[in-house]
This record gives structure tokens, C-alpha cells and sequence, in this order.
């Protein structure tokens, strides 16, 4: 069973990024390996209802979390779509399948004196390497960026004079983001080192110490490193700061929809999970403010 022309389709069509391809190679893998090995199954259409189930129950058993199963079988979706659609099935086996259950969790924030204590530590002043550092934290605090976006923002992408810049998000759709004063300053101090690091130019914004484009391990770690230094949270992320920065937007009266544009979400219930960290605010302030509490 090739996925091959499916995952070109999703790189070149689809415009998904390297990371997500992994993932979908990995989770299609593990699939494919169970119906060849137990099932003894060696083309789609006869992957069955029931194998689909089989195999849901089996990594359940292996104590996956219920989100996990779900996004592995939201790849077979994804895969059973488009084997249809080139006319190589004629039913969807997973059409059937009913998700497992999960509960809602909460997106984890750094509050705002955290932030604070972070990006005026004096291990983020110095040469160029603090520098970046501390920007990187910056711009994915004061503008909600993905790792992913990032790793790819590109010199041409930023607009000084209209305090402004390009991103280009998941399904290479762009988005425009406003830019803080601060961070401006930052980024134009940041220009100045950068300029003395690189020795061939490749347009890409964020680079390593010798001069190379930044990558996904490299924005992972720095950010772990630096959020260990405030907060004993398991989770500490680029994606952490993406939460703090639509966190603090709502807590400070941003609407919903804004929040949603500025994130490039393309719908708004996935934006919606924030408004239940900013109830949980509401309560605390009532129940410290309110003599009947």
C-alpha cells in the first residue's frame, strides 16, 4: 500500500509543512504495518470498518491518550478522502468510526509578570546570541507566531514603515500583524548584530550563531530553557507563548473575532477555548473582590 503519491499531494497541494509530513508518514506507518502484519491486508480497498477499530482499540490499550487516537485517525480520514476522490475506493472505512471522548483542557499561559521577569532578565542582554533569544520570546509573545512561522519568517516579510508584517501560516495561508514599538526597536537592534553573523545571505529572519537558518529544535529548546527559569509548569513551549499572547488579548477586552484573525485560525470555535481561561480570571477576581464570595 504506497501513501507516497498522498503525501506529495499533501506537501505540494496541500502546502502542509516538513513537521506535519513526518507525523502523517509515522501514524500511516503504524496503521499500514498492523493491516499487512495482523490483517494481512495488502491494498486499501480491502482495509475494513472493523480493522479501523481494532487498531483504535489496540493503541488505546497501549495507554495513548484519547486526543492522540483521535488525530491518528483523523490521518486515516484525511487519507480515505483522498484515495476516493482519485478513485481508487469506493467506501471511506473509517466513515463510520466514532472519535473516543476528551476533555476539554485549558491552554496553558505565562502570566503577564512572568513575561516580564523573562524578557528583562539580564541573561538576555549581551552579545548577539541574547539578543535573538530574547527576541524570538518577544515576537512570539507580542504576535502569537507559530514555531513553524517563526522558523520560516523572511527579512522581505517585515514592514517597518507600516509597523507591520507577513505571516505565512498552515496551508501557506498569510495573515497581516500589526507590530509593537518595542518589538520594532528589538528587531532593528537585531538586524545590526545580525548583519556581522551572517556571511551569505539567505533572507531567513532568525539565525543560529554561526549564521544559519534557525530550525524547530533550535526555537523548541530555547523557549524551554528560558520558561524553565520562571515556572515549574510541564509545559513550556513556543506554543505556550501563542496561548499567552490570545490570552492576555482577551483578558484585556480584544474581541473574539480579532483573536481569531490574528492567530489565522480559519475557525472560530478554535479560538473559543480562550474565552474559558478568561472565565476562570473572572472567578478568581470575584471570588478575592466580591464580600459575599
Amino acid at each position: 500500500m504506497d501513501i507516497a503519491p498522498f503525501l506529495s499531494y499533501l506537501e505540494n497541494v496541500k502546502r502542509y509543512s516538513p513537521h506535519t509530513l513526518l507525523a502523517y508518514k509515522e501514524d500511516l506507518g503504524q496503521f499500514l504495518d498492523y493491516c499487512a502484519t495482523i490483517n494481512e491486508v495488502s491494498d486499501f480497498p480491502d482495509v475494513t470498518s472493523k480493522m479501523v477499530r481494532e487498531w483504535m482499540v489496540i493503541e488505546m490499550s497501549k495507554g495513548r491518550k484519547a486526543t492522540t487516537t483521535r488525530r491518528k485517525l483523523s490521518v486515516l480520514r484525511t487519507l480515505f478522502k483522498y484515495l476516493m476522490r482519485e478513485g481508487r475506493l469506493a467506501e471511506d472505512p473509517t466513515e463510520t468510526i466514532i472519535l473516543p471522548k476528551t476533555g476539554r483542557r485549558l491552554p496553558v499561559f505565562v502570566p503577564d509578570y512572568q513575561m516580564d521577569e523573562i524578557l528583562d532578565s539580564e541573561d538576555l542582554q549581551g552579545g548577539f546570541p541574547e539578543v535573538r533569544d530574547r527576541l524570538v520570546l518577544l515576537m512570539a509573545y507580542c504576535t502569537g507566531m507559530r514555531r513553524s512561522e517563526l522558523v520560516g519568517l523572511k527579512i522581505r516579510d517585515i514592514d517597518f514603515a507600516g509597523k507591520s508584517l507577513v505571516i505565512t501560516g498552515k496551508g501557506n495561508k498569510q495573515r497581516l500583524i500589526p507590530l509593537a514599538n518595542e518589538l520594532i526597536a528589538d528587531m532593528q537592534v537585531y538586524l545590526e548584530f545580525r548583519k556581522k553573523q551572517i556571511t551569505r545571505e539567505h533572507g531567513y529572519f532568525f539565525i543560529t550563531d554561526k549564521g544559519a537558518p534557525v530550525y524547530d529544535k533550535f526555537i523548541y529548546r530555547l523557549v524551554v530553557r528560558c520558561l524553565g527559569k520562571v515556572t515549574t509548569s510541564s509545559k513550556r513551549s513556543p506554543h505556550v507563548l501563542r496561548h499567552t499572547f490570545a490570552t492576555q488579548l482577551l483578558n484585556n477586552g480584544a474581541c473574539i473575532e480579532a483573536i481569531r484573525a490574528l492567530l489565522g485560525h480559519s475557525d472560530l470555535s478554535a479560538t473559543q477555548v480562550y474565552t474559558h481561561n478568561s472565565f476562570e480570571n473572572l472567578i478568581k477576581v470575584f471570588n478575592q473582590a466580591h464580600p459575599r464570595a
